[in-house]
């Protein structure tokens, strides 16, 4: 059992550094918590999931699912990676209608802290690290700062290994 938190900037290289823990010849649930898109809308970001989904190995396997904790639950042992929690925290912040202090969000991060401590198989988590920028100007940038760096933090608590991606070198933080 082996749970690793990859941490890391926009464009840093973690997500490829994380899948790269994993055997691309065996079998991983891959967790993308991106949630559906328009590609019509948001031509850019369907490109950037473009990019995710066909660096893929084909024997991986592919959730697309909010509910973290309940995905983790359901696949004990499974080799699972998790991309990325910073859009499934945007997620609970889109649901709780960015209310600070939101008890739903506070419950999430609970919720996923105490399955990634269950979690018996290997798991890769991949965040983004945005408490090293600016402070944000507006009130829903440092709520999602905030939100993200408890996530992060809880997270980091309860992982083995702790990594930073930063200009696509891998630090070992733990």
């Amino acid at each position: 059992m082996l749970r690793t938190l990859v941490l890391g900037g926009t464009r840093s290289g973690k997500s490829a550094y994380a899948e790269g823990m994993l055997d691309a010849d065996a079998p991983v649930l891959y967790v993308a918590t991106a949630r559906g898109v328009d590609p019509d809308a948001d031509p850019e970001w369907a490109d950037r999931v473009a990019v995710h989904r066909a660096r893929r190995p084909a024997g991986w396997r592919t959730v697309e699912d909010a509910d973290l904790p309940a995905v983790l639950d359901a696949h004990p042992g499974e080799p699972v990676l998790v991309d990325d929690l910073a859009t499934w925290v945007t997620g609970l912040l889109d649901d709780a209608g960015w209310e600070r202090d939101a008890p739903s969000v506070d419950a999430a991060r609970v919720s996923l802290t105490a399955a990634v401590g269950r979690c018996a198989g290997t798991l890769v988590l991949v965040s983004a690290e945005v408490g090293l920028g600016v402070v944000p100007s507006t009130s829903a940038g440092r709520r999602f700062r905030d939100e993200l760096g408890a996530v992060n933090q809880a997270l980091a608590a309860v992982c083995d290994e702790v990594w930073l991606l930063v200009a696509g070198v891998p630090l070992r933080l733990r």
